[in-house]
């Protein structure tokens, strides 16, 4: 086996421990199959709301690494986030999206938690007034925080939300990279003050920045968040219509 799908297979390992919507790291080319399960497609269901602008291919019209994916994502979560069925519309950009999320969300180094993260993204992605990343990832900060109630905090109005001093600074440098503002040594110094390092710094901003570009994205796809994200992590069951 070549040392680079080694590494590959390692890096899908590693990523597989994400919860719950992970996005497995080490996608590689491979020949198109035809899949035995149900189809993703726009057309499968007449009766849904398409999930937004574009089509989403047949599941045997899909790559095999990227049907494996969503297989295994809905497998471990119960249901396919609609950001993986959109992106399948282009192969290429759906692997190098999982990529660089890995890269930022998954790394085994530095101070910032996944609820940390979670929450860096609800704020930047309510400042940019992407309804799919701020309902996706406010469940997923509820799950790993098991806080039922910051998310929404943060989302409509993070200055006013119960937040310590840390989160507090660690916002406040992402919403300056989410802003494009001219980042000082000031913003380094009141993150070092609340015990982030340089590093952690470089965190925060490539994860604002990550989902700058992904909040943009899902607004010109016009992409609909799953209705299964609304009751995540928030203690109690769904309620009945």
């Amino acid at each position: 086996m070549s040392g680079s799908l080694l590494r590959g297979l390692a890096l899908r390992r590693r990523c597989l421990t994400h919860l719950p919507f992970l996005a497995a790291g080490g996608l590689k080319r491979r020949p198109r199959m035809a899949a035995l399960c149900h189809a993703y497609s726009t057309t499968e269901d007449s009766s849904a709301k398409p999930i937004g602008r574009y089509p989403v291919p047949n599941k045997k019209d899909m790559p095999y690494d990227i049907v494996e994916l969503m297989e295994e994502v809905e497998r471990k979560t119960g249901f396919l986030p609609n950001v993986f069925k959109a992106l399948s519309h282009r192969p290429d950009e759906f692997r190098a999206f999982f990529a660089y999320y890995n890269a930022i969300m998954n790394k085994e180094t530095g101070q910032l938690s996944k609820a940390d993260k979670e929450l860096i993204i609800v704020a930047t992605s309510a400042a940019n007034r992407c309804p799919y990343c701020v309902i996706a990832h406010g469940a997923l900060h509820r799950i790993y925080s098991k806080q039922p109630e910051l998310a929404d905090q943060v989302a409509v109005n993070w200055e006013l939300a119960e937040l310590g001093a840390r989160e507090r600074a660690m916002l406040e440098f992402a919403l300056a990279v989410c802003r494009a503002d001219s980042i000082t040594e000031q913003h380094f110094a009141r993150l070092a003050a609340h015990g982030f390092d340089r590093e952690d710094a470089w965190d925060i901003g490539a994860i604002a920045a990550f989902f700058a570009m992904a909040n943009r994205l899902a607004r010109c796809l016009a992409l609909r968040p799953n209705a299964e994200f609304h009751t995540l992590g928030r203690g109690r069951a769904a309620p009945t219509t």
